[in-house]
């Protein structure tokens, strides 16, 4: 009956010690480093053991019985490590000493220490078999009870006949159930700890998807509104275009007209003019045609770049050529700066720097309405992630409308200007821009652009002077994909 009560009385505080163990680690443990939630766990299983010991049956004077061993089942079956397990049982074995130094003592850590070395190996068997849990628990409650049984046997202070004869058959069931009850409960206290864990988690996971829901949601009203915008540029695109188109087409159908019905009676200056009419309408009507086809050619991949030497110095005086009559025309000041050092040539495509370069300096030049235009040409080396090497920059500088840091981003898109009064008051597709943009990518280079509403914009084109192209491709064209 002693015994009976000693180790319910050893169950009850080791009951005791989860409990407030799990306060502990739900409290104070569960924000801090797993190595420290470790050495922490270790450290409360050795203090489980030396309070068992503490409420013990004090068989004599120096001879105790316990269930210290139940701690160190407990860990056999939790912890991953199984040196842990030595460390453990060699530790509770230690605090034995905290009663007194004598025989019962010894026996009692070198007792613990063969225990903690048993669970250890019971440890590595469990990690390592495919049995249920129950059935590992079992076997490793059953090994330690009858190995301390032996023990105690073999080694205690205690003759063994009467041991083994009065009270093996008490303490030996007691221990067994005792250990089972303490698992069960112990694994009561673990899933309910797990139980809120999950439940934690799953509420962080819901805030995480709530959050991640809204920016989501976010995002899609700022799309919706983005293809409205664009839906409704293209729709003022096509109205506008429908009217850019029938201009010029009406101005040839008309002046034809009139040349073949008066064309005896009209002068020779009358036919001239109307000859430059035909060609001026034809013009900008072949100029919008090949914008809207070049952007339906770059946004279907079958854009064709050629490389080949491209003389840049070539290349500023032809654009210098064609747009000398618009400088004058506008009463403009047009002119060229080159800063030194300029290679002469590069690996690049001719026509599509040239067509790039023409829609820059038309817009300079359509939305400058005094002042000057400048071509700069240079040299820069850029260390920016995914620009970084030597580049050759056409930069064209003029003293227009400026462009609001609002509409900046957008101008680049596709049948987008500034505003929607733009096409309307200046004309156009709307288009150049987003070509040069594309042809410029397609050329390994990219625009830059630095503007001021009200005074004047920078567009600075830039153009790699050692492109990453392989030898097949610059013998040969190559297209986007």
């Amino acid at each position: 009956m002693q015994f009976s009560m000693m180790f319910l009385m050893n169950l009850g505080m080791l009951i005791a010690v989860a409990y407030v163990a799990n306060v502990i680690y739900k409290y104070g443990l569960s924000r801090t480093s797993s190595r420290f939630k470790y050495v922490s766990s270790v450290l409360l299983v050795i203090f489980g053991g030396w309070v068992s010991s503490c409420f013990g049956f004090n068989f004599s004077e120096t001879v105790i019985f316990d269930l210290r061993f139940v701690p160190l089942i407990i860990a056999a079956l939790v912890y991953p490590r199984s040196y842990t397990l030595i460390i453990i049982g060699v530790a509770i074995g230690l605090t034995r000493f905290t009663f007194g130094l004598h025989m019962a003592a010894w026996v009692g850590f070198l007792n613990m220490s063969i225990l903690g070395v048993l669970c250890a190996g019971l440890n590595y068997w469990m990690r390592r078999s495919t049995w249920r849990l129950i059935i590992k628990a079992s076997v490793t409650i059953l090994a330690v009870n009858i190995v301390n049984t032996l023990n105690i046997a073999c080694l205690g202070v205690i003759p063994w006949r009467y041991y083994v004869a009065e009270v093996v058959p008490l303490t030996l069931p007691i221990g067994i159930v005792l250990s089972f009850l303490f698992a069960l409960i112990l694994r009561d206290f673990q899933m309910e700890q797990q139980r809120n864990h999950q439940i934690k988690q799953a509420n962080e996971l819901l805030s995480e998807q709530r959050d991640e829901l809204q920016k989501a949601k976010v995002i899609l009203e700022e799309r919706a509104k983005q293809l409205m915008m664009a839906s409704q540029y293209k729709s003022d695109f096509m109205a506008t275009m429908s009217h850019e188109l029938r201009t010029p087409l009406n101005s040839i159908i008309n002046l034809a007209q009139i040349i073949n019905e008066q064309g005896k009676e009209l002068d020779e200056d009358e036919l001239y003019q109307y000859s430059d009419l035909i060609y001026a309408s034809g013009h900008d009507l072949l100029q919008m045609i090949n914008d809207i086809l070049d952007f339906s050619k770059v946004e279907a991949g079958h854009m064709e770049i050629v490389s080949e030497p491209v003389n840049v110095h070539e290349i500023a005086q032809v654009m210098m050529m064609h747009f000398e009559v618009t400088a004058k025309d506008k009463n403009l000041e047009f002119s060229l700066k080159e800063h030194e050092p300029i290679p002469n040539e590069i690996r690049s495509d001719s026509k599509r720097v040239q067509q790039i370069l023409r829609n820059l300096l038309s817009n300079a030049f359509k939305f400058t309405h005094e002042g000057r235009v400048l071509l700069e040409m240079s040299t820069q080396h850029l260390n920016q992630k995914g620009q970084e090497g030597d580049w050759v920059v056409f930069a064209v500088k003029d003293t227009g409308i400026g462009i609001s840091k609002l509409q900046q981003h957008v101008i680049f898109e596709a049948f987008q200007q500034a505003n929607g009064s733009i096409n309307r008051k200046y004309g156009g597709t709307g288009l150049g821009l987003s070509i040069s943009r594309d042809f410029s990518r397609l050329l390994g280079g990219f625009i830059r652009l630095e503007s001021e509403e009200g005074k004047g914009s920078t567009f600075s084109l830039y153009l790699p002077m050692c492109p990453s192209v392989s030898k097949e491709a610059d013998e040969q064209p190559f297209k986007l994909t």
